[in-house]
């Protein structure tokens, strides 16, 4: 954005998701099971000791099985279950969690199996880091989708829609005032429209072009009312000493990293852990040099939006101190240039060559005319047709070698402008017969 970066942190996943930021990271074995498992049994046996069954061929796509199972099988546990068979339906719904909300792929309707080392230990599910591993995966994801091919995108999308609307008030739906834990569940209500889908994302693209930094939440969980109903753990100064942490994100074979030195507004400017004291939270020099020419500036079309880079950077994007911000290119707001350029051309020599033999043929014309108005035969006055051939081209015209193509409207209909610009051709057109007068081509032209 003009003023500055924002981007989701740990201190958003813990305050929108409610999930541990610290702890063991979430890595392990992708695809074969065998070789740490006890025994060095199959997957798919481990599979039926932990869950109880095992999915039909039809029903597994290699290492993942499709969502639509797990539901039909682990719909709802009966009542009057004993231990284990609430342990299993605890780990179905564990898996089913983990593989359709906070690591989701594109697909949507598959659970990776990879999840079964986690669930064997269910006392053990509190001791991993889930929101960093939830956020990396987020990171990735948001990576990818910056691909012009690439057009899903997949990750814990209910914590980024939670941070849009927590941070952009402008793109928040009314009616939802009413605050819970986690800081998430306040939108658990809302049913975005699907009609006039069109119009409603080019009036977003426009909001966004058009943002401000008054229209953007910087600390949005600094009010009494998130105080409230926020769970005391999260205030623990372990946790939020993470926040200010530049630090890895791990999530198996992704690993992301967690900036938050770039993002220090959403902090209320304050340090970050391994780094000094930055007195100044407003953008960088760099990041502005970075933004005025290579970020893209607008998402709306043209005739919506002009360029922003004709307009001034607003005060509150400046950098206070010794920076400054870097200059913009300012290009000429020219839609069309199609009508400028061939303004250009009249007066020139390609033009004086266009139209010589416009020219030549009247002056022809006139020196083949008799005293007596009666007209005598000439080679250059067939209308300018064959005194293309007769007139010799410019020996100081050196631009092209090409012969200028008459025009084929007779003289005495040819009204268009575009046959009347000409050099020096004004005053002999007004005066052949069957052709405007002066004060009409004056006020033609």
């Amino acid at each position: 954005m003009p003023f500055g970066e924002c981007t989701i942190t740990l201190q958003d996943v813990a305050y929108q998701l409610g999930l541990p930021v610290d702890g063991r990271y979430v890595s392990g074995c992708l695809s074969e099971f065998h070789i740490y498992i006890e025994g060095g049994r199959p997957a798919w046996v481990w599979f039926e000791e932990l869950l109880g069954v095992v999915p039909s061929p039809s029903q597994v796509q290699k290492y993942a099985v499709n969502c639509s199972w797990f539901q039909e099988t682990f719909g709802e546990c009966p009542e009057g279950a004993d231990e284990d068979t609430v342990r299993r339906y605890a780990r179905a719904y564990i898996m089913m969690l983990l593989g359709t909300q906070l690591f989701a792929d594109k697909s949507g309707n598959r659970v990776q199996i990879r999840w079964l080392p986690f669930v064997a230990r269910l006392e053990e599910m509190g001791t991993y880091s889930w929101g960093s591993a939830a956020l990396a995966w987020l990171y990735r994801c948001m990576c990818r989708v910056a691909n012009r091919n690439v057009i899903k995108l997949a990750g814990p999308l209910q914590l980024l829609q939670s941070w849009i609307f927590w941070r952009f008030p402008r793109f928040r739906p009314a009616g939802f005032e009413t605050f819970s834990w986690p800081l998430a569940s306040r939108w658990s209500g809302y049913i975005p429209s699907s009609s006039e889908k069109g119009p409603r994302v080019q009036t977003w693209k426009l909001w966004i072009d058009r943002l401000q930094d008054r229209e953007f939440t910087w600390m949005p969980y600094s009010s009494p009312d998130v105080l409230q109903v926020v769970h005391p753990e999260v205030l623990e100064p372990r946790h939020m000493v993470l926040w200010r942490s530049v630090t890895s994100l791990i999530y198996f074979a992704v690993i992301e990293w967690h900036q938050v030195d770039r993002v220090l507004p959403q902090f209320g400017g304050e340090s970050v852990l391994r780094f000094d004291v930055v007195a100044d939270p407003g953008p960088s020099h760099q990041f502005l040099d970075w933004w005025s020419q290579h970020g893209k500036r607008f998402l709306s079309p043209d005739p919506q939006l002009g360029d922003p880079r004709a307009v001034a950077i607003p005060v509150e994007a400046s950098q206070r101190g010794a920076g400054r911000v870097p200059e913009i290119d300012r290009p000429d707001d020219v839609s069309d240039r199609r009508r400028v350029d061939r303004r250009a051309r009249v007066g020139t020599r390609r033009s004086q060559r266009d139209w010589g033999w416009l020219e030549h043929a009247m002056e022809a014309g006139d020196e083949a005319r008799p005293a007596g108005g009666r007209r005598r035969h000439h080679p250059g006055r067939g209308r300018g047709r064959a005194a293309v051939h007769a007139t010799a081209p410019d020996a100081d015209d050196d631009d092209d070698d090409q012969t200028p193509q008459p025009c084929n409207i007779p003289l005495a209909g040819c009204c268009k402008s575009s046959h009347l610009t000409g050099p020096r051709l004004y005053p002999k057109i007004a005066d052949q017969p069957g052709t405007l007068s002066n004060q009409q081509s004056l006020q033609h032209l």
